[in-house]
Formats: structure tokens, sequence, C-alpha cells
């Protein structure tokens, strides 16, 4: 027997098919000196009893690159590590009820299309002649997926194991991990045989990864974001009708999925297996007298087919033959559900070179590219695709546990749902109010969440339909419209007020502190009373963050970024800080919040409340009273109009905030949202993280060339490929585009096509008010970004011509209005 490990560079708990798949892909980078630990049988979670399928239809676009990377390795696997699999790839159909669903398959085919996927549109005639035991009376079509099929989950995870071993790594088979230490920079990774000592760990555990993600508090962890649903499928006897359609045909029927009445349907041998995605569903493990099991190895619930009546006579009647083969055998398994359904991958936040690779709803879909993307994360410190929507550290401190509960469920019944762009889920809201959210609600907000945060995204008028039916389209018109036409019309003519809490800010501190961040930033660090916008880089070069830079003094500045990159930001400064004397990083998102400001009157109504020196110019900032409150005017604005940003201490915001409003009646002051100021930034050019700015793309692919200083003595990250890309000049180049849209506007990652070559994508998209027309931000092969070249966009499914528009703002190109 081999000799108890007592050290590796990486450890991984959990032996379903996504550690087996971490494991495999360390090895393959090289890292071979890796452990799994799983305290049972490979598998033995929820792996065992998954359906197997393997999908690779997702509207995320760095979800479908994961499951399109998992399709490919899994064709080619068995013969590469020489262990034969049972993998079908019979295609899928999946079935559209409506227009709008349509329009979804559209995108997601102009998606697939780009990354080289083949997927198709059929007509109700084409379902028929590739599934013909389907009843089509009430389709609009659907689409089909070559790719799609179902793998045998025991032997994928085992062939990854053994393509694992193959290449020099270890796995131990009942060998729980119980718990971890840290010495010296080190993990301790304890087990009933014995400690390994490592560099990395990766959670790995399932649905055990909460218990495991405990382990980390006390260095710095946070509780896992993610519960349990229970899921049922069944199968059926044979069915002799499909028997002899399969040895005449000699393949199988298309996995078939009913999305709008939420279930999958797959052929398995000669019999048929249903897997709803319920309404009334169920969550385990949530309540006291339905605690975890300290090991459910290869165990199931009950069966609960009650649950299930209304989708199975709904599959019936859509497939007949289904209803002639008696149940067979229920399944009814644990599935972990992170609060939007998506996996966790990447860093553990908080917590140093720790990785989660957990909470998978899709584990056999999505375990092949998971293994891949956390094997970069960890040998290169970034992945070659932009993995923002599923990195843990997207979510914050609001994720406890009846956020989590409430959320899963909303996700695990509406697992099909659309995701439309103008629609909020209800559930779990209301985490993070601002000081004035009463206001803002009596005022006609109409709210998103933020980061937990609620923001207005449109303020309705009475009479206005909120409802949630009402907002589910694709199309631009429904009753927001009207009002975000309006809000932006107030900040171009007179002056508008948004409430934005949880901007996230961070103070830097120290005689060091100035120097330092320029040693991490492309450009420069503003002066002592000025705002600068920063941008930190990766290895290659590549946009991972942008920050507001406020300069209080030689030795103390604010750092201001996204709400959403709470965490990511914060784990991406300290981490830098590591070992760095004379600087000190403080979190200071709670104690403060922010309006924006903006308007050509924007100046006359801050006269009256406050005595500022309002002439100071663009990008300064200064210290006010306001409602004998401090405030602190940042002259900058997003909107795009002379504005300022008013940061206050978070008690004082309601009594600065109702000063304004007051005041703001004789200078024509309304309240806008979130999406009027979409609006407004757009037509500016302004970049948005995480959609325009991304690590898809290099910081001189991103247009921000002029917060990139390569002569700077200072070697920041990024600083030698941004060298060699300014010799080669970049692939692709940012652009502005006016697009002759219909209906809707451009969404995110819509296609670009020039003389029938796919050439670039969008990145953001909206209607532009000030400048009456569909404008849409977007990446371009760089030898067709010069301005008047033409090029199509893809608008789920029709092609719109687009117009290059020259380098710089569409709205107020020269900047007087801002700087005015």
């Amino acid at each position: 027997m081999a000799e108890f490990p007592s050290t590796a560079r990486v450890v991984i708990i959990g032996g379903g098919v996504v550690g087996a798949s971490c494991l495999y892909h360390l090895a393959r980078a090289g890292w071979t000196d890796c452990v799994l630990l799983e305290k049972n049988e490979l598998t033995a979670g929820s792996t065992w009893h998954a359906a197997g399928n393997v999908p690779t239809f997702s509207t995320s676009w760095s979800v479908m690159n994961m499951q399109r990377y998992s399709t490919e390795l899994y064709a080619r696997l068995g013969a590469e590590v020489d262990y034969p699999m049972n993998y079908h790839q019979t295609g899928s159909i999946r079935l559209a009820h409506s227009h709008e669903r349509m329009q979804e398959f559209e995108r997601a085919r102009g998606m697939g299309r780009y990354q080289g996927m083949d997927l198709e549109i059929l007509s109700t005639d084409e379902i028929k002649a590739r599934y013909p035991f389907i009843e089509t009376h009430d389709l609009q079509g659907a689409l089909y997926d070559p790719n799609d099929g179902d793998i045998d989950p025991a032997q994928v995870t085992q062939a990854l194991a053994k393509g694992a071993r193959d290449m020099g790594a270890t796995i131990l088979r009942f060998c729980p991990a119980t718990g971890i230490d840290r010495q010296n920079g080190e993990w301790i990774v304890k087990t009933d045989k014995g400690d390994i000592r490592c560099d990395y760990v990766v959670n790995a555990a399932g649905y055990y990864a909460q218990r495991v993600g405990e382990w980390f508090r006390p260095f710095g962890g946070r509780t896992v974001p993610m519960m349990v649903m229970s899921h049922q499928y069944l199968l059926t006897d044979e069915i002799p009708e499909l028997e002899d359609w399969s040895r005449q045909q000699g393949h199988k029927l298309p996995l078939l999925r009913d999305v709008d009445s939420s279930y999958y349907l797959r052929q398995e041998k000669y019999g048929l297996n249903l897997g709803p995605y319920e309404r009334n569903c169920r969550a385990h493990w949530v309540q006291p007298d339905d605690p975890m099991p300290e090991d459910f190895s290869f165990q199931l619930y009950p069966d609960d087919l009650e649950r299930l009546e209304w989708y199975i006579e709904d599959a019936v009647a859509r497939v007949p033959i289904l209803g002639t083969g008696g149940v067979n055998k229920v399944i009814n398994g644990p599935i972990p559900y992170a609060p939007d359904g998506l996996p966790l991958i990447g860093p553990m936040p908080g917590v140093p070179n720790a990785f989660e690779a957990c909470v998978f709803t899709f584990g056999i879909a999505q375990g092949g590219g998971a293994g891949k993307v956390l094997a970069e994360w960890v040998t290169e410190g970034a992945t070659e695709w932009d993995m923002w929507a599923t990195d843990p550290r997207r979510y914050t401190d609001y994720t406890d546990r009846d956020y989590c509960i409430a959320k899963g469920m909303e996700v695990y019944g509406h697992e099909y749902a659309m995701h439309f762009p103008w629609h909020s889920w209800p559930a779990g809201r209301d985490r993070k109010l601002s000081p004035v959210h009463d206001r803002i609600r009596d005022l006609g907000g109409v709210m998103g969440a933020y980061n937990g945060w609620e923001r207005a995204n449109w303020f309705a008028r009475p009479g206005d339909d909120t409802s949630e039916e009402s907002t589910q389209t694709w199309n631009r018109a429904g009753p927001w419209e009207p009002r975000i036409r309006e809000e932006c019309e107030a900040v171009r003519d007179a002056c508008g007020i948004l409430d934005l809490p949880g901007f996230s800010r961070f103070n830097i501190e120290g005689p060091n502190a100035a120097d330092w961040l320029a040693g991490q930033i492309t450009g420069a660090v503003p002066r002592v009373g000025r705002i600068g916008l920063v941008h930190f880089a990766d290895a290659r070069g590549r946009v991972v963050t942008e920050m507001s830079v406020v300069r209080h003094r030689d030795d103390l500045m604010t750092l201001i970024t996204a709400a959403a990159a709470q965490w990511h930001d914060h784990d991406l400064l300290s981490n830098a800080l590591h070992g760095v004397e004379g600087v000190t990083l403080t979190d200071r998102t709670a104690e403060y919040a922010t309006q924006i400001l903006a308007g050509p009157k924007s100046r006359d109504l801050l006269a009256g409340i406050c005595d500022a020196d309002l002439y100071q110019p663009w990008l300064t900032h200064q210290a006010t009273e306001i409602a004998g409150r401090w405030a602190r005017l940042v002259r900058v604005s997003f909107a795009g109009e002379l504005g300022w940003e008013i940061h206050t201490r978070t008690p004082d915001t309601a009594a600065v905030f109702d000063t304004v409003c007051q005041a703001g009646q004789a200078h024509g002051l309304k309240p806008f949202g979130m999406y009027a100021l979409n609006s407004l930034r757009i037509e500016k050019g302004y970049r948005a993280w995480k959609g325009d700015l991304s690590t898809d793309y290099t910081l001189f692919e991103s247009g921000l060339d002029r917060f990139v200083n390569l002569d700077k003595p200072q070697d920041f990250p990024g600083k030698q490929a941004l060298l060699a890309e300014r010799k080669t000049g970049p692939a692709k180049r940012f652009v502005t585009l006016i697009v002759e849209a219909d209906k809707a506007d451009a969404p995110y990652m819509s296609t670009l096509w020039h003389d029938g070559q796919i050439v670039g994508e969008t990145t953001s998209g909206a209607w532009g008010y000030r400048v009456n027309a569909s404008v849409a931000l977007g990446m371009v092969r760089a030898d067709l970004a010069a301005p008047g070249t033409v090029l199509e966009v893809e608008i789920y499914g029709q092609r719109h011509r687009a117009t290059v528009q020259p380098d710089g703002p569409l709205w107020d190109p020269e900047n007087e209005r801002l700087r005015a």
C-alpha cells in the first residue's frame, strides 16, 4: 500500500465529478503533487444519482463556454485515458411555447455560433421529424443542439480520476477530511490517517461544502452561500413502440426539454427518464427537525411523487407514449443550490490560497469546464475566460440562511425561466436598505438588488403597471420606457438625483501608500485634492478592476468601486498588500452613502444649501456641510452632465437627501434610477465593470490607452504584456455603435457581423434618450474599428445595421457640459 502523503501542493476535499476534474486538470497543468480526499467512494454525493445530462445551453457567456468545453472533453476523454464511457451525444430539442422563448433561443444560438457550436432553430414540422412521438400543436418552434446528450456520471468521474492518477496525482478514498489549520503560510488538512501540509486547498465538497467552509471561518472565511434541494426524476419501464423506433433508426431520441412547462424527458435504454423542476419544490436539511446527516453517501430521500403530478400529466400530453410505460424507479436526491443557481468556482473570499469548486446544480454538464477553470485559478492566478458569473466573491455578507433558502427555492422552481432585462426576482429582497429607502419607494421607486442593496431601477407614476408580468419581454417598450425618458431628460435639462447605496470603498493609508498604489495600477495616482480613475491589470494586461481614487492627503486615499466588487476588490488589494510595510487597508463601505446629483442646474441647487466652492474644476473634491452635516462633494458624473457625487456618513444621509430634494423643487429636480443611469453612461461611452470591462479584454482592447503609462518606473502587473501589445497592436478595439434597432436594443454578447463573418460582440446596449438612437458598446476586430465602418449586430436572431462612431462620447463629445 502506498505511503500516506504528508505533503502536497494542493489538497482537494471532495471526490465527485468536480473534484476529480479539478485533480485531472491540475495534473494536466503539470501540478501532479496533488491529493484528492473523499470520505467514501468516488461519486458518493450528488454525482452518483445525477441524471447525467450534458447541455451546452446557457444565456451566460462564461457558463456556456464552460459547458461547451465539457462536451468537447467528454467526447475524447475515454480514448485519452483508456477508460470506456457511455457518452451519448443524441442532440437535444428545447421547446418554445412563446415568441419570447424563441427570442431567447435565437440569442443562445448567436452566442453558440460565436463559440463554434452549430445550434439550430427548428420549426414544428422539423421537431416532429426528429421526435415523432411529440404533440406540437401549441408550439412556436425549438432550439436544437447536436452536441447535447447524456453521460454516465460514475464513468466520467472514474475516467477523470484514472487520468489524474496516470499523471501522478493521488486519490485517497475512505479518507475524510476532518478539519484544517494554518501555520507558517501553509495549510494543514487533517484526516484520521494523518495531516497533509499543503500550499492550496480546494473545497469541492458538493452539498457538504458549507460544512467544510466553516473550517475556514477562523482564517477570514464566511459561511458558504448555499442550500440543498430535493430533485426527483423517474424512470419508466421499457416502451415497445420506442424500442421498435430506436432499433429501426439505430439511435436514441434527442433529449427533450419543455422549458416552459419545466421538465426534461430523455430516452433511457428503451424507456424514458422524466425530470421536472417543480414550482412546489422542497428544500432539505434546512429545518431543525431535518438536520443534515454526518454521512449521506449513496443515499436518497423518500419518493414524493405528488409534487410532480402536474408535470407528469403535462409531459404525457406532450409525449403520449410516456403514459404507456409504468414507473420503474424514482430517484430523489440532494442537489446543492447557490442563490443564483450557478456554482462557486474561484478564490475563497478573504482566505489566502483557498479555493472553491462547489455548489454545482448541473455538476455533470459543468464539471469538465469547472476543472479547467479551477486549475487555471490555482496555477496561473487567472482564468482564460472571465468567470465573474461563478466567482464566489460575487456574494458578500447579505447571504444568510433565510436568503439562501428563499433564493435556492426560487431558482429551482424557475430553473428554465427566461431572465428578462427588466425583471427583478422577488425572493430574498430588502437585504440592505439605504437610509432613504422608504423615501425612494414613496417617490415611486421600482427597486432592484445590487450586491444586496436596494436601488431604484426607475420611478413609476400612479397608474403605471409595476407587475412582474409586465416585465416579461425582451423589448424596450414597457411602462418603464416613458419614465426612463423623462428621467434622462430631467438630467439633461434640469437636474436629477440618484440614491446610490452600497458603493464599495476602501481607505489606503500610510507613508508608503501612494508609492505602493503606483506599483499596482497601470496609470497615475491622482494628486492631493483630486480624484482619478485607475485600473488594475493581470499578468496578461487584461482588465481586472477599475476604481476611483479620492486623494485626501499624501498618505491617505479612498478607493471607490462598484457595489458588486466589494469582496473581489478587497481581496485584490489585501493580497497585493501581503508583506508590505507602511500601508493599511480599511473597508469603509458600510460607513458612507452616496447620492449622484447631475444636470445643468445642479450647481445652482447646491449653491443654496452649502458654502462649497462650486467652481472647483472637474475631478476635484472638497468637504462641506449640508443641513449641518458633513458631506464630501466629488466633481464627477457617471451621467455625463455637470454634477457631483455627494458622499455622507450613513446616519446623515436622510437629512442631506431631504435638504437636496427640498431645494431641488425650485430647480426641476427629479429622482432617476439605474436604468436611466445606464442609458446616460452608454451615451458617454463609460464602461461598466464585468460588462464592458473584464478579463476577457486587455486595457488597450478596452480603449483605456490614456490610463496606461508604460514609461513610469514601476513594474506594475501586466506591464510586460502591455508593452508587447503596444508593439503588435490590439487584436480587438472598443467601439461605440449607432444601431438601427427595432424593438430591442443590443444585449450583452450580441454577435457583430461584417461581410458574413463574425467579427466581434457587444458588451452593453441601450436606447440613448439624449442622442435619440439605439447605442451599443462593443469589441470588434481592430481593422474594423474605424469610424464609419458599417457592421451588423445580431439582436435576438435579427441582424441590424450598426455604424462605428468616432472615438469618444456620442453626447457632449468635448465634455463641455461636464466641465461647465
